[in-house]
C-alpha cells in the first residue's frame, strides 16, 4: 500500500481546512481546497519538497479555493479539478459567496471537472469521486480507499454536517448522501472535513447528532 503523509493548515477568513497529501516516497502531492495564503502554501510545498500534481476542490465556495491563483502560478501544470456540477459556483461570486461573505469579486476556471463514481489514478494510487449534493450541487468527497483516508469538504463534520441554506442546497439531499455513500464507507475512514477537527466513520454513525 501506498504510504501517504497528510500535511493540514487552517487557512482563510473562515478557517478552513487545507490538506496537502502526498506520497511519501515520491514527494507528488495534491492540494486539498486551498483556502488562502497562497504564498504559505507554496512555501511549505517548496520547505517538504514535494512536487504538485492537481488542485482538489470539494466545492465552489471562495473560502475553499482563494489561493488557487498563486498556486497555479507557481505549478501550472497542476491541474485544478473540480466537481461537474459546481463549475458555475467558481464563476459567480455570488454563487462563491465572495461577495457575500468579502464584499469582493472572487471567480475562478477549473482544469478538468469530475462527476459521482470516477476514479483517478494519483499519486501511485486510487481516488475515488464521490458527490455528495446539498451544501453544493456538485460537491466532491475524495476518498483513498486503500488508505481509507476520506476528505469531504463541507459535507460531514464531527458531529454535525453542512449548511444547506445556501445558493443550490438541499438538505435532503445532504442526508441521504450521507447516509447512502458515506455511512457505508468501511467504519475506520478518517474523515478530514473542511472545517474543525477530524473524524472518523464508525464514530459520526454512531454519535452524529443529526443521525
Amino acid at each position: 500500500m501506498v504510504d501517504l503523509n497528510i500535511i493540514s493548515a487552517v487557512l482563510g477568513p473562515i478557517s478552513t481546512n487545507c490538506y496537502t497529501v502526498a506520497n511519501v516516497q515520491t514527494k507528488d502531492a495534491v492540494i486539498i481546497d486551498p483556502a488562502d495564503s497562497g504564498e504559505h502554501l507554496v512555501k511549505m510545498i517548496e520547505d517538504q519538497g514535494l512536487i504538485p500534481k492537481a488542485i482538489l476542490l470539494t466545492h465552489g465556495h471562495f473560502d475553499h479555493c482563494m489561493a488557487v491563483p498563486r498556486l497555479k502560478e507557481e505549478y501550472p501544470e497542476a491541474e485544478v479539478i473540480i466537481g461537474a456540477d459546481d463549475v458555475q459556483w467558481l464563476k459567480d461570486p455570488q454563487l462563491n459567496l465572495s461577495m457575500p461573505f468579502i464584499g469582493e469579486a472572487f471567480t475562478l476556471e477549473a482544469d478538468r471537472t469530475v462527476t459521482d463514481g470516477e476514479e483517478i489514478e494519483i499519486l501511485g494510487t486510487k481516488m475515488q469521486c464521490i458527490q455528495i449534493p446539498g451544501h453544493t450541487p456538485g460537491g466532491i468527497c475524495y476518498y483513498f480507499p486503500e488508505q481509507h483516508l476520506l476528505f469531504d469538504g463541507d459535507t460531514l463534520f464531527s458531529g454535525s454536517v453542512g449548511r444547506t441554506d445556501f445558493p443550490g442546497g438541499s438538505q435532503d439531499a445532504l442526508m441521504s448522501g450521507i447516509r447512502q455513500k458515506l455511512f457505508t464507507l468501511p467504519e475506520e475512514t478518517l474523515v478530514f472535513p473542511g472545517h474543525d477537527r477530524a473524524t472518523t466513520i464508525e464514530k459520526e454513525i454512531r454519535e452524529n447528532m443529526y443521525f
